[in-house]
């Protein structure tokens, strides 16, 4: 299996690096966007997506490895383990403020003002 979850940097954040990186793997457990046995990118190929530098991204996966959230075979890759993360430090509330800020960014940065945005929330409907 391959993840599924897509990587981001956002660099308003003030949130180093390898922390986002950390969060983002943590948060996709969580929800289950990825499960036991998915395979992360290499190291390599994540900082060249990212454009970060390749000790950062090994930083980050070396931290979730010690806590037993990642298990890396050599030369065949990096897995989620079947270890779930603890996420009470940071909190749902965190989460959410952190999804929302982000998401309220970016549809900023495309031109839609705070009626329209409470109007598209208003009318989505889950499928």
């Amino acid at each position: 299996m391959n993840s599924t979850i897509t990587f981001f940097l956002d660099q308003g954040d003030g949130t180093p690096i390898y922390r986002q990186i950390i969060r983002q793997i943590e948060y996709a457990i969580v929800s289950g966007r990825l499960k036991k046995g998915d395979k992360l990118p290499t190291i390599r190929s994540l900082a060249v997506e990212l454009k970060a530098n390749p000790n950062t991204i090994a930083k980050a996966y070396g931290e979730l490895e010690i806590r037993g959230i990642l298990e890396t075979q050599v030369g065949s890759g990096t897995y989620i383990s079947d270890q779930m993360p603890n996420l009470e430090d940071e909190g749902p509330d965190r989460m959410i403020r952190e999804l929302a800020g982000r998401f309220i960014r970016d549809m900023k940065d495309l031109g839609v003002d705070k009626k329209e945005l409470v109007r598209v929330i208003n009318a989505h409907k889950e499928d």
